[in-house]
């Protein structure tokens, strides 16, 4: 077991507690840029089933054309 007088308790916590606020910083900066991620993902899923759709309905207009 350690033991630590008051004040070196003191400043070891106190240089915890800066390392734990600077890594919540980092982590709440890559929780940022996953959630945009995220949101450019999606729309892009969108754009691509929005071409799909328009692509099977020239598609479609093509065939009842040549029928």
């Amino acid at each position: 077991m350690l033991q630590y007088s008051c004040e070196e308790a003191a400043a070891l916590l106190q240089k915890n507690l800066e390392n734990a606020k600077a890594s919540l910083e980092v982590l709440v900066a890559d929780l940022q840029f996953l959630r945009d991620q995220v949101t450019i993902t999606q729309v892009t899923i969108a754009r691509v089933y929005n071409w799909d759709v328009h692509q099977r309905r020239l598609r479609q207009a093509t065939a009842a054309k040549e029928s």
